[in-house]
């Protein structure tokens, strides 16, 4: 039983390269479960297999194509509704990953879509940026223990009792606390329909045939784990720019709680960059311009959407990533011995002469070189860069990671 982990952790705005990071991980760990210590269905990490297979991993960890397991940690938050369809669009390509969760990942009902849905809606210009899955207002009616349902909670002989309550009781005093008056016509029919709750109560008897219960002090048993944190740091909590964050802690805040409860007591930590900067959704990114000279952005992924708009972009600001891993690794780690690298991704995007900043300063970079450069600025040695979108992309400085 192994007390050491690996873990990958975006360094920005998400959309950094973890799913791509978690897949070689995962490809070189044998008997490797992937963790999710945070987020949710909102998650998108993308990852290719060799023979060109694509998929967009929410629930399911990016691990998978590589045989490893998957585990909803108690930080998680479970979309039984939408994780059937990533199971389904997953066995189209062959892969069947084993699943297992911690008894207290909570889980999103259709009842909190609706409420996300209807306060993004009626926030008009001034959107915070949500996806619109129901994430935060899982965690929001959670704080209520009368309303609240985790995955222990899918058992209970009263669940469509539970589930009528919230949408009677709950669902008007949270739109009355968020001053929405009356929701869009299909939003309404949704949420007085009966079928709604029948439809979800069918999707959770669905959820539980896939996934198993098991608690997070346990993780040990079950393989050697690798860490997958959604989103990025500047969207944390705790220390980004509110409101345009995610609930949920995004860097090692999780992972080192998960760890001091299951006995892991050394964890390796890339955090990953792009080699420019991206942000999906409303908030501030410095530096941000329309195009990137220098940059063949490529990304299939983060297509406009209504909910999250157009991909934005900026140069990589040197002087916010150091500062955002600075602040991570200064978290209290209960006694565990954490080491950190960075890992840099789409450098196949960038040409010769592309731009980065530091410190207000412009610098140009030659793309064979820029990993290194970037890593020695920040401050951390370089354990990955890649040059495209697949596994065999990716060269890992074993040497580093290993020192």
């Amino acid at each position: 039983m192994s007390t050491q982990a690996q873990a990958v952790i975006g360094a920005l705005y998400g959309d950094e390269g973890k799913g791509l990071m978690v897949d070689c991980l995962a490809a070189a760990t044998q008997g490797a479960v992937v963790v999710r210590s945070n987020g949710g269905a909102q998650a998108g990490h993308t990852v290719v297999g060799a023979a060109g297979a694509r998929h967009v991993f929410h629930h399911v960890g990016s691990g998978s194509f590589a045989g490893a397991a998957t585990h909803f940690s108690r930080f998680f938050v479970a979309h039984p509704m939408l994780l059937l369809d990533e199971l389904a669009a997953l066995g189209q390509l062959g892969v069947t990953p084993k699943i297992s969760s911690d008894p207290r990942a909570l889980v999103t009902t259709p009842f909190d879509v609706i409420i996300n849905q209807a306060l993004e809606l009626a926030r008009g210009p001034a959107r915070h940026g949500s996806c619109g899955l129901g994430f935060g207002e899982t965690i929001e009616r959670n704080l209520r223990p009368d309303f609240a349902l985790s995955t222990k909670d899918l058992f209970r002989p009263d669940l469509r009792a539970r589930l009528v309550s919230i949408r009677d009781a709950w669902v008007p005093v949270r739109l009355a606390a968020l001053g929405i008056t009356a929701l869009p016509a299909e939003l309404a029919t949704a949420l007085a329909d009966d079928i709604t709750i029948g439809h979800f109560e069918a999707d959770c008897a669905a959820y539980l045939d896939r996934v198993t219960l098991w608690p997070d002090r346990r993780l040990c048993e079950r393989g050697t784990i690798i860490f997958e944190a959604a989103q990025g740091l500047l969207l944390d909590q705790d220390s980004g720019a509110f409101p345009h964050v995610t609930r949920s802690n995004t860097g090692l805040a999780n992972m080192l709680a998960i760890a001091v409860e299951a006995g892991i007591t050394e964890l390796d930590a890339t955090y990953a960059t792009r080699c420019y900067t991206t942000r999906h959704g409303a908030g501030p990114l410095k530096g941000e311009v329309s195009a990137l000279p220098g940059i063949n952005v490529a990304d299939p992924t983060n297509a406009p959407n209504e909910w999250q708009g157009t991909l934005r972009l900026a140069p990589l600001d040197l002087g916010v990533l150091r500062e955002a891993i600075a602040h991570d690794l200064a978290l209290d780690r209960g006694g565990i011995a954490v080491k950190a690298g960075l890992a840099v991704t789409c450098l196949d995007q960038a040409d010769d002469g592309f731009a980065v900043t530091d410190n207000g300063e412009g610098m140009r970079l030659d793309p064979a070189k820029a990993a290194s450069r970037i890593a020695n600025l920040v401050g951390l040695p370089l354990w990955a860069e890649s040059w495209g979108p697949r596994r065999g992309d990716v060269r890992l400085h074993v040497d580093a990671v290993a020192a």
